[in-house]
């Protein structure tokens, strides 16, 4: 398997197969250890899995990927969210735990050379998300949130600032 997001494997939930790829159907049910984590993880069928790109398996990481996120709801996996809020490496993240993403991102790479896991490296081409302001990464991460229906909660503000300064509204112009 492959990953452009080291540091995210370690929220691993499950290895995903397509269900119609001869190839993985006996692997589907039972267990593949975690590399790093040392913990066991299901072997899933799911049609995401486009057995025509790369090995055909996929990892599946629910707290991390939206595609996965649908996955880990479908087969019932845990969300294990392996970074903080301002990018340094949760609790879950277990040995990595207070690393920035990409300090941990090197040494994942690494801890996987060094155990002879690690295949190769190339050059891929993927989307990430760019905040607007601080123009830095943004994780997908899955978390809480909330939104407002801000134009009726507006209003009576609105009103209170256009009452004391004079201005209308409606004409757009100062009060008569």
């Amino acid at each position: 398997m492959a990953t452009t997001r080291p540091e995210t494997m370690l929220g691993d939930a499950a290895v995903a197969v397509n269900p119609e790829d001869e190839r993985f159907m006996h692997l589907v049910g039972k267990k593949t250890l975690l590399p790093l984590m040392n913990r066991e993880i299901p072997i899933i069928a799911d049609a995401m899995v486009d057995r025509e790109f790369g090995t055909g398996a996929v990892k599946i990481t629910p707290a991390h990927d939206a595609n996965d996120f649908e996955v880990g709801r479908r087969h019932k996996l845990a969300e294990i969210d392996v970074m903080t809020e301002d990018g340094k490496m949760s609790a879950a993240a277990g040995p990595y735990k207070g690393m920035d993403r990409f300090e941990a991102r090197q040494r994942i790479v690494e801890d996987l050379k060094t155990l002879g896991l690690l295949e190769k490296i190339t050059e891929h081409t993927n989307a990430i998300g760019l905040c607007e302001r601080s123009k830095t990464i943004v994780e997908p991460r899955a978390s809480t949130q909330w939104f407002c229906a801000m134009k009726e909660l507006a209003k009576p503000a609105i009103r209170a600032k256009t009452a004391r300064s004079g201005w209308c509204l409606t004409t757009g112009g100062k009060n008569i």
